[in-house]
């Protein structure tokens, strides 16, 4: 018989997926060294959905755009809705992002608005980091 002084209100764990592995296996990107140079003084990593839809520039891509500066405008945006927010620990950004054509051209349509989050919440030994990903991402 099971000691009710032990009884939590879940059951065992069965797997642990540690935000390391998610990193190691590139469901997570960490950018925590561009993130520091935008003032975030935690880890921050974004999945790669967030990655390939708002920073990634297709293959052969020789525009005026860079990867490392899409990257910094997120972050910078991140970080400039993080420390307006309640003390919530989600908040909803908006960020105009230009898509660029499979073609490699940039587009002359307007950017694109999208919606990520900026979660915080507890790294695998329970320290703060920080998470940019899609609603669905969770």
């Amino acid at each position: 018989m099971p000691d009710p002084a032990n009884a939590t209100a879940f059951d065992p764990v069965i797997i642990v997926y540690t935000r390391a592995q998610a990193i190691e296996d590139g469901f997570l990107v960490d950018v925590s060294e561009t993130a520091r140079e935008a003032g975030f003084k935690i880890p921050v990593a974004v999945t790669r959905s967030v990655w390939n839809r708002l920073i990634a520039l297709p293959d052969g891509y020789r525009g005026f755009q860079d990867e490392r500066g899409r990257l910094w405008d997120l972050l910078w945006m991140a970080h400039y809705y993080a420390v307006r927010a309640s003390n919530s620990g989600r908040v909803r950004m908006c960020v105009l992002v230009r898509d660029i054509r499979k073609d490699l051209r940039d587009s002359n349509r307007p950017p694109r608005r999208h919606f990520p989050i900026v979660a915080i919440g507890a790294g695998d030994r329970g320290e703060p980091v920080i998470t940019i990903m899609w609603p669905e991402d969770d």
